[in-house]
């Protein structure tokens, strides 16, 4: 016995068409997610020259770089082993976030954090935040 549908049939000829899909609506930041002017200016910002870079032991996706800040010299720890071979690293001018809590990772102590754009798996594009080599170490970032 057949009997009308319960779901009308489609015409193949009113059916969209694929295409890329649309590109992400941006989400405007709620007042609770941003930042003022006064907490922003405590980050300190600086410009570090990588002195040092190697991998840390028993750690995939771990460096440890010495980095000299102008009047200083420290460690830093960052999950970039698998963009970046540790000699690839000497002598580039990266930005730093020098007043960073100092934190224990994987037995050695970071103290800053570099700073980095994109994905986090080797596949996806990443790159370091980096500035001209005329820019002296310990130079601020604003």
């Amino acid at each position: 016995m057949e009997g009308p549908g319960v779901v009308p049939r489609a015409d193949p000829s009113e059916m969209p068409t694929p295409g890329p899909p649309a590109p992400p609506t941006p989400t405007p930041a709620s007042p609770a997610s941003l930042v003022s002017m006064d907490e922003f200016g405590r980050v300190d910002l600086r410009v570090a020259v990588v002195l040092a870079a190697e991998r840390v032991a028993g750690a995939d996706r771990l460096l440890s770089l010495e980095i000299d800040l102008g009047d200083e010299r420290r460690t830093i720890v960052s999950g970039i082993a698998h963009f970046y071979e540790p000699e690839a690293l000497v002598g580039r001018r990266i930005v730093v976030v020098a007043n960073l809590q100092p934190a224990r990772i994987r037995g050695v102590e970071s103290r800053g954090m570099l700073l980095a754009a994109g994905g986090r798996e080797p596949d996806q594009a990443f790159g370091l935040i980096t500035v001209d080599d005329a820019i002296p170490p310990g130079a601020r970032v604003s």
